[in-house]
C-alpha cells in the first residue's frame, strides 16, 4: 500500500533515531493500523493521523525502546555486578599485600584511569537517552570490562607470590563476569 506522507515522516524520524529491524516492525504495525482505520472508512490522511494518534510521538516511541535496549540493560547489570567483583580483587589484593608488588606506578595509574573510563561508558548507556549512542558505549564498555577483566586474570597469574582464597574468588568472579559480558556483548551489537 502507497504510505501516506505523514505515516513517511513519522517514521523517517524513527529511522535517524532506532535501528532498521525496529523500525521495520513498527512500520509494518503501522500499516497495520492504518489499514485499520481505512477499512473503518476514514480517508487516508484521516486513517494516518488515526494510526500516528494511536502509536503516540516519536520521542515516547524512541524513549520506550531505548529504555527497553539491550545495551542500557548490559549496562546496568555490569555497574550493579562492578562493585561485588571489585571488592573481591580489592580483598585478594589487600590480604596479598600488593602495594609491595613489582608493578609500577605508571601501570597502575593506567588501570585505575581505565577503569574510570570502563564505568563512565557503562554509566552513559545504562543512563543515556539515545538508542545509538547506548548501544556504542555500551559495547565500548563491554570490551573495556573485558580487557580489565582479562588483565587482572593474567596480572594475578604472573605477580602474585601466593595463590590464596580470596584470590581465586576474585578470579572466578572475573571469569565469570568476562562470560556473562561475551554473552551480553552479542546482543549488544546485534541490536
Amino acid at each position: 500500500m502507497a504510505e501516506p506522507g505523514l505515516i513517511g515522516a513519522y517514521l523517517a524520524e524513527l529511522s535517524a533515531q532506532l535501528p532498521a529491524p525496529i523500525v521495520a516492525e513498527l512500520a509494518d504495525g503501522l500499516d497495520q493500523t492504518h489499514q485499520h482505520y481505512l477499512d473503518q472508512g476514514l480517508g487516508p490522511d484521516a486513517a494516518a493521523g488515526a494510526a500516528l494518534a494511536e502509536f503516540g510521538e516519536p520521542q515516547v516511541v524512541v524513549a520506550a525502546f531505548t529504555h527497553a535496549s539491550p545495551a542500557r540493560r548490559a549496562a546496568r547489570r555490569l555497574l550493579a555486578t562492578g562493585p561485588v567483583v571489585g571488592a573481591c580483587w580489592g580483598t585478594a589484593l589487600i590480604i596479598n599485600q600488593a602495594w609491595t608488588w613489582p608493578v609500577p606506578a605508571g601501570v597502575r595509574v593506567l588501570l585505575g584511569m581505565a577503569l574510570t573510563t570502563v564505568i563512565a561508558l557503562l554509566a552513559a548507556a545504562a543512563f543515556g537517552g539515545h538508542y545509538h549512542s547506548a548501544g556504542r558505549a555500551a559495547a565500548a564498555g563491554c570490551i573495556g570490562i573485558t580487557a580489565l577483566d582479562a588483565t587482572m586474570l593474567i596480572a594475578i597469574t604472573l605477580t602474585a607470590p601466593a595463590v590464596i582464597w580470596p584470590i581465586i574468588v576474585a578470579a572466578a568472579a572475573s571469569a565469570a563476569r568476562i562470560t556473562f559480558t561475551a554473552r551480553a556483548l552479542r546482543t549488544v551489537l546485534a541490536s
